[in-house]
């Protein structure tokens, strides 16, 4: 009488057993260590690139808030963001706090961090005078520069001038060639502390022996600053370079606090434009579209930047 093995469980088949595709994905995981970031990739997949796609279907249709019409109508939204003056002028708005921003927040880093850097004599408060802004909320910056920039005998900024014997009468927030300024400097004095951070950083991992060797050559502090020290900064002003960029381009706090777009919609940036068309307009389809055209302009900035960093470091490397 002829008996039948048992089937062979699954969970004690050796793996030698298993179809050669299954074998070459199970080793591939496992060399790889790619099992243990599938949980990552679970939220990055379910809180990102689901949002990504679920918000290109609705900037596809004329949706509400409310979520009760959701029409298909292809690409008329991204048409009429197109001719929209409002989206133009907004973009400016925002391109222009970019331009006045970056370059005073990346160059002002520097040298904060180049004093801290040679401050022998309370060097714990420079850094921390410095860096301890960015720490604050967005909410808290903007009600104190609102106290110093107020148009009225309670500002300090108003105060300072009358003191001097100028004109105290500057509406710093209500008229459009100072509103973008005032703007500007309230995010320096906030946001010029992480720059620091980095370019301090930088400074403290230079080899101590490159400045002993040029001293001993006969080069000066000017020598040393142009050929060792900035140099050798170059990779850490890209990094700070790209995410000023990306942080200047999503302004929206300071704005919508201290001028709510105004005067005359000439602060107002594309953000707050994508705010109000969809939160107050209730058009969710309409703002859908118009954050992706801001989002392709941000790409856009990120691979012209990678497309120069790697261009300066191929020859560089000639």
């Amino acid at each position: 009488m002829t008996t039948t093995a048992p089937a062979a469980d699954a969970a004690t088949t050796p793996a030698a057993a298993w179809p050669a595709p299954v074998r070459t994905v199970r080793r591939r995981w496992t060399e790889h260590g790619l099992i243990f970031i599938l949980p990552f990739l679970i939220v990055y997949a379910f809180f990102l690139v689901w949002p990504l796609l679920w918000g290109v279907k609705m900037s596809l249709g004329n949706d509400d808030v409310a979520g009760t019409r959701s029409d298909f109508i292809g690409f008329d939204n991204y048409a009429e963001a197109l001719g929209d003056p409002a989206v133009w002028s907004s973009l400016w708005n925002t391109v222009w706090f970019t331009l006045l921003s970056t370059v005073p927040l990346v160059v002002i880093g520097l040298v904060l961090a180049l004093l801290a850097h040679h401050l022998r004599v309370v060097s714990w408060l420079w850094r921390l005078s410095w860096f301890a802004p960015f720490v604050l909320p967005s909410g808290v910056v903007c009600l104190m520069w609102l106290w110093v920039i107020y148009p009225s005998d309670f500002g300090f900024a108003d105060q300072l001038l009358a003191a001097v014997g100028l004109d105290p009468g500057i509406g710093w927030l209500t008229d459009t060639r100072y509103a973008m300024i005032s703007i500007v400097i309230t995010t320096i004095w906030w946001t010029v502390g992480f720059n620091f951070l980095l370019y301090l950083a930088a400074l403290q991992s230079i080899p101590q022996h490159l400045y002993e060797a040029a001293e001993i050559d006969g080069a000066g502090a000017r020598h040393r600053l142009w050929h060792i020290t900035l140099p050798l900064l170059r990779r850490t002003t890209g990094v700070v370079v790209v995410l000023q960029l990306l942080a200047s381009l999503k302004i929206f706090d300071q704005i919508y606090i201290m001028t709510g777009g105004g005067p005359d919609d000439s602060t107002r940036p594309i953000l707050q434009y994508v705010y109000q068309a969809g939160f107050t307009n209730y058009r969710i389809g309409y703002a859908s579209a118009v954050s992706y055209i801001f989002f392709a302009l941000i790409v856009t900035v990120s691979l012209i930047h990678l497309r120069l960093t790697r261009r300066s470091r191929e020859e560089a490397a000639k």
